[in-house]
């Protein structure tokens, strides 16, 4: 009896031993639509089984407050070990340390990631990139047909987005040619920014020492913005301007990829275009964005954390990603030629359009500039500034800003 006593005591040991030999790593995420977290859950599941020695504790966070608590968790040396940042944070937390520098984890397979852009600050990449997004023109193709446009006609310049969105006007009173933005936070300035890129405009010079908001193309891209703002556009939120696209009132509106799963998942019926942000003379730029992970600097497990950021952005975690989600824009160029991103030519749009978009500078001061665009672009539209003023004066914010 004594024997099978010790034979116990000596197993449970050694089981309390493998246990505490485990490492828990902890991600915070922001995933938690019923399509996709139990996609997110499977994938660590099976990470877990592939590194028996590895917990992922999932924490999930909105993006109504997430930032804020990320802020909160880092300030208080509470933060994850693995975060997932909005590309436009990135620069935030890299200036105060508090991002581990990935540079050389990633270098080996940099080529087959898009979007290294946007997590490189001060020359070292302190996130990798996930799912990217961008924007793209979409259309009502039976109002085109209705305004005598042929079946092919695909606006390529702002002048002929300019001429059709009136066409389409004209066609009723019920009828908008263009869906406008109105002052949404986070949102406006990703439907201007499209718009003053086409026109070559930049918000700063090359060695970042001058602000270049208020230049001439900058004001040419706003009044063009405003024309189709003040001549045709119905103006709402981002949602008010979809709804009203997807019941037949609109005919050109800016969105992203949800918008096709909003078709799909609601049974939409519209005989869609999907096209790339016109330009000038040919094609223009869009808006880049994207979902990054990274790691803490004060994380005690930094290889077990890159191990499992390298798994869920692996090609094939991409793709199942992105069906589940209906998202266009994997980072990963392989993952890019999966049959179900080739199988839509919507989702075409969006895998070439994302190779001819911009990204805001990577910059910690970001957020207070975005406002100031914003505040821009509102001001023009809504409150009756000039818009060479309008710009002007951010101009003035943002050289402040960057002063301090």
């Amino acid at each position: 009896m004594n024997k099978r006593i010790l034979f116990a005591v000596i197993i449970t040991v050694i089981l309390c031993g493998l246990a505490q030999a485990k490492t828990t790593i902890t991600w915070w995420q922001f995933w938690t639509d019923p399509n996709i977290k139990p996609v997110i859950e499977k994938m660590v599941t099976e990470f877990e089984q592939a590194n028996p020695d590895i917990d992922i504790q999932l924490t999930d966070l909105t993006w109504a407050n997430g930032h804020e608590k990320i802020v909160i968790a880092f300030g208080s040396k509470t933060g994850p070990d693995i975060v997932e940042l909005g590309s436009d944070w990135i620069a935030e937390f890299a200036a105060n340390n508090l991002l581990m520098d990935m540079s050389t984890q990633v270098a080996s397979d940099s080529a087959d990631y898009e979007g290294w852009g946007m997590a490189t600050y001060d020359g070292k990449v302190f996130a990798r990139p996930w799912i990217l997004g961008t924007r793209v023109l979409f259309a009502n193709r039976d109002l085109l047909t209705q305004a005598g446009y042929k079946e092919n006609f695909i606006p390529l310049t702002f002048e002929q987005l300019n001429e059709a969105t009136k066409k389409i006007q004209a066609l009723s009173p019920s009828i908008y040619g263009w869906g406008s933005n109105a002052p949404e936070k986070h949102r406006l300035y990703k439907k201007f920014l499209p718009f003053f890129w086409s026109h070559g405009a930049k918000l700063f010079s090359d060695d970042g020492s001058m602000c270049l908001l208020a230049s001439d193309s900058s004001i040419k891209a706003l009044k063009v913005y405003k024309e189709l703002h003040d001549s045709c556009g119905f103006v709402a939120d981002q949602r008010g301007i979809e709804d009203a696209f997807l019941e037949g009132k609109i005919g050109f509106i800016i969105s992203g990829d949800w918008l096709l799963k909003r078709i799909e998942l609601e049974n939409r019926k519209i005989n869609l275009l999907s096209s790339f942000i016109p330009g000038t003379k040919l094609l223009g730029k869009s808006f880049q964005g994207g979902e990054f992970l990274a790691v803490n600097t004060a994380s005690k497990h930094p290889r077990e954390a890159m191990r499992f950021i390298q798994f869920i952005t692996s090609p094939e975690n991409q793709v199942k990603f992105c069906v589940a989600n209906r998202s266009a824009n994997p980072s990963s160029l392989e993952a890019q030629k999966d049959d179900y991103f080739s199988s839509s030519i919507h989702l075409q749009t969006f895998i070439r359009q994302i190779k001819f978009a911009n990204h805001p500078p990577v910059d910690p001061d970001w957020v207070y500039i975005e406002q100031a665009i914003e505040e821009a672009v509102e001001n023009a539209l809504f409150r009756s500034g000039l818009v060479a003023h309008s710009l002007y004066e951010a101009r003035k914010k943002i050289e402040k800003i960057k002063a301090q």
